[in-house]
């Protein structure tokens, strides 16, 4: 699926800026919404009314019933993909700009504050653009956050919640080529956990290319990524070491996990050298070296965060003396979302949710986000529009 024309429309426009349809005659609707201001602490997260968005040609309007927070919110609120940012995101007491002043610290350079963040959506589909599928509305779904405009064999990319409006809202506007209709009996809070965790881990495992009686290391493996890497890796027929604090043994093991080592544990002593056939990493920090040591010679190594720092270093002479290949996860790639639908719906998956919050108390469920002892996701829950 080239999703190139209808994802133009939503790069450079604040989508949550342009009056809406709905209300009585004259009058534009409005919505709630958390408006990130700028780069800084909890204070520039703005709980406020705003215009309900309207849908173009090629979009839909879908009314979020319930959106999970994830690391990248945090990141871009801060800053912290500017290369002058060396800290990790994981400090509970983390509510400071780490970003310097003027600095582009987004995904693609500056962010276009101020911006409704939300990379996670249950939705449901409540308009469409106009010559749209009218089949679409009333339907639950879930949205793809990750978008290529360029279609996929360009790995450019276009992410909702941080390249345009996304989901900390009552309603949000999106290119109706990324909706995808999920017919299941989970609640809305447990499909809101999925979308960027649980694609973000499938597309981990694709570039990775995993496949049945490999063994797979997990790090982080009771946060959102992880414990969606759990799952999908097991799902693939892999062997899966978790490694995670040793308080959540139990509950990274309960979800599939063979075995599962200590934060901070020697594991070329545990595992061995050469044992493992691919690292799936979201972590980093100084803990890299080791990592690439456990790896068998062609192994391979998939990263799409660094949670516990964004600056290593490792023996160079580790990656090429034993022909290691390192992966690099942004850009989704077109299998991974409708195989994830699929997943759900065939009951292959199950969400792990630590929390609900109302959307309200936003800076709540992040500062719970940045505790390292919760287990799974947290989701925020909007208020249901009135009647």
């Amino acid at each position: 699926m080239d999703c190139s024309a209808s994802v133009d429309g939503v790069i450079g426009r604040k989508t949550a800026l342009r009056p809406g349809r709905f209300g009585p005659a004259g009058r534009t609707a409005t919505m709630a919404a958390v408006v990130t201001t700028g780069l800084g602490g909890f204070d520039r997260l703005e709980y406020r009314e705003v215009p309900v968005p309207r849908p173009a040609v090629g979009e839909a309007l879908l009314q979020v019933l319930a959106a999970g927070v994830n690391a990248t919110d945090i990141n871009t609120r801060l800053g912290w993909y500017s290369p002058s940012v060396a800290d990790s995101v994981t400090r509970p007491s983390r509510d400071v700009q780490t970003a310097p002043a003027g600095v582009s610290g987004g995904w693609r350079g500056a962010t276009p504050f101020p911006l409704i963040q939300g990379t996670d959506c249950c939705g449901r589909v409540v308009e469409v653009g106009p010559g749209g599928d009218r089949g679409l509305v009333g339907r639950r779904a879930l949205v793809r956050p990750c978008m290529r405009p360029l279609g996929f064999k360009s790995l450019e990319t276009v992410w909702m919640g941080s390249d345009f409006d996304g989901l900390f809202a009552q309603y949000v506007s999106v290119p109706a080529s990324e909706i995808f209709a999920v017919d299941c009996g989970w609640s809305d809070v447990d499909l809101g956990s999925i979308p960027c965790a649980f694609g973000t881990a499938e597309n981990m495992l694709h570039r990775a290319r995993v496949i049945e009686g490999e063994h797979v290391l997990v790090t982080g493996a009771s946060g959102g990524v992880g414990s969606a890497l759990v799952q999908l890796a097991k799902r693939r027929g892999a062997t899966v070491t978790a490694v995670t604090a040793a308080g959540k043994a139990r509950s990274v093991l309960a979800i599939g996990a063979d075995q599962a080592l200590g934060r901070g544990d020697d594991l070329l002593g545990g595992l061995g050298e050469g044992s493992v056939d691919v690292v799936a990493d979201n972590v980093s920090g100084p803990d890299i070296g080791g990592l690439l040591a456990v790896l068998k010679r062609g192994g391979r190594y998939v990263s799409s965060g660094a949670m516990g720092g964004p600056t290593v270093t490792f023996d160079k002479r580790a990656l090429y003396l034993r022909d290691l290949t390192l992966i690099g996860c942004t850009a989704w790639d077109e299998p991974v979302f409708a195989r994830l639908i699929s997943f759900i719906e065939r009951g292959e998956i199950r969400p792990v949710v630590a929390a609900s919050v109302p959307l309200e108390r936003i800076a709540d469920a992040q500062r719970e986000f940045l505790d390292t002892r919760r287990v799974g996701k947290i989701v925020l829950v909007p208020p249901r529009p009135a009647a």
